[in-house]
C-alpha cells in the first residue's frame, strides 16, 4: 500500500465557492487505486494489490472509511474491470459477472464500499471512467458524443453520449464486434468466445499469437500491422455509422505505445466508407481519431467524474 503527500488545500470554483470533495475507486486486474479529490485534482491516493475479492475490497473499504470520517466526501465513483452488472434494476447490480479473473465472478463490488461510505455512488467500467476523464480534461474536451477505445491486453470501449456514459442492459462491449475480415488474412483470431472478433484480431495477445512476439517488439514496418489496422478500421467505421460519434479517443498499451498504428487505421477508414460520409476526408479523420492524453491518471480521475455524476 502506498501513500502520497497529504491532501492539498481546498479548491474553489470561479465564484469562490469550495468545490465538492469526491472519492473514487478504480478496481483493476492487478491493482486497485483509491483516490480522494476536488476540482479535478487528486489530493490523496492509495494503491492496493488486486488479489482475492474479500482481501482487496476490505483494504479498499478501510481506506474509504478513514477518508469518510475525516473528509465526508459528497459522493463515490467506482470503476471496475468487467464485465459487471451496471443496471440498478438488475438483480445482480453492483456484482461482477462471469470473468476470467479467478475468484471474482459474482463478487459484490459496490456493497462493501458504500457500507463504509454511505454517499451517492456511481458504478461503471474502468474504460468508461477513462473516457469521462478524457471528456472533462483530455482529448475529448468540448465534445459531448465520443468513444474511448483502449487497445491493450483486450479491447474495451467506453461510450459517452450527451456528456453521459452509456449504460443499457450492462455496458458496451464493442471490443467484441464481429468485423469483416481482410481479404487473404488466414489468422483465426484468439478470442475464446468469438475467435476473430475485433479483440481477437487486434488486441495485444492477438498480435502476439499472429506474429510470435509482442507488439512492442514489432517494427512499425512489419506487415503484420496491416491486418491489425484493417480490423480496427472496420470497428471504427461501425462506430461512426451506428453512433455518429464526434471523436474516437485511443488509449491502451498498444493504442498509445504504437504511434504509427492510427495513421494506418485512418488510411483504411476512408477506403471502407467508400465516399458514403463525404465530409470524412483525411484532415477530418486526423481530428476525429486521436490518442488519449490523460495517461495513467485517466482512470482515477474518471472515478471522480463518476462521483460528480452520482451527486448530480
Amino acid at each position: 500500500m502506498t501513500m502520497p503527500a497529504p491532501a492539498a488545500a481546498s479548491v474553489r470554483n470561479g465564484n469562490d465557492v469550495p468545490e465538492p470533495l469526491f472519492a473514487g475507486v478504480e478496481l483493476g486486474g492487478t491493482k486497485t487505486i483509491a483516490v480522494i479529490g476536488q476540482g479535478g485534482k487528486i489530493l490523496d491516493r492509495v494503491t492496493i494489490p488486486t488479489t482475492r475479492p474479500a482481501e482487496t475490497l476490505a483494504a479498499t473499504a478501510e481506506q474509504l472509511r478513514s477518508w469518510y470520517r475525516e473528509h465526508r466526501p459528497a459522493a463515490l465513483g467506482v470503476a471496475s474491470f468487467g464485465p459487471i452488472a451496471l443496471n440498478a434494476r438488475h438483480g445482480e447490480y453492483g456484482h461482477m459477472l462471469s470473468t476470467p479473473k479467478e475468484g471474482w465472478s459474482g463478487a459484490a463490488i459496490v456493497g462493501p464500499l458504500v457500507e463504509v461510505m454511505p454517499v451517492p455512488v456511481a458504478l461503471h467500467t474502468d474504460v468508461t471512467a477513462a473516457a469521462l476523464a478524457e471528456g472533462r480534461w483530455g482529448a475529448a474536451r468540448g465534445v459531448s458524443d465520443f468513444v474511448y477505445v483502449t487497445i491493450g491486453t483486450g479491447i474495451g470501449m467506453g461510450v459517452v453520449a450527451g456528456g453521459r456514459p452509456v449504460t443499457g442492459r450492462m455496458h458496451p462491449e464493442a471490443g467484441h464486434l464481429r468485423v469483416r475480415r481482410m481479404a487473404g488474412d488466414g489468422f483465426a483470431g484468439n478470442c475464446p468466445f468469438h475467435g476473430d472478433c475485433l479483440e481477437g484480431l487486434a488486441a495485444g495477445p492477438a498480435i502476439a499469437a499472429r506474429t510470435g512476439t509482442s507488439a512492442n517488439k514489432l517494427s512499425p514496418e512489419d506487415p503484420a500491422w496491416i491486418p491489425v489496422a484493417d480490423a480496427l478500421a472496420e470497428g471504427m467505421v461501425s462506430l461512426f455509422l451506428t453512433l455518429s460519434c464526434e471523436r474516437v479517443i485511443v488509449g491502451g498499451g498498444v493504442g498509445v505505445g504504437q504511434p504509427h498504428l492510427l495513421a494506418l487505421v485512418r488510411d483504411r477508414i476512408g477506403e471502407k466508407l467508400a465516399g458514403y460520409l463525404p465530409d470524412m476526408d483525411e484532415a477530418t479523420l486526423r481530428a476525429m481519431i486521436v490518442h488519449a492524453e490523460m495517461g495513467a491518471d485517466a482512470g482515477p480521475l474518471g472515478t471522480l467524474e463518476l462521483a460528480a455524476l452520482a451527486r448530480g
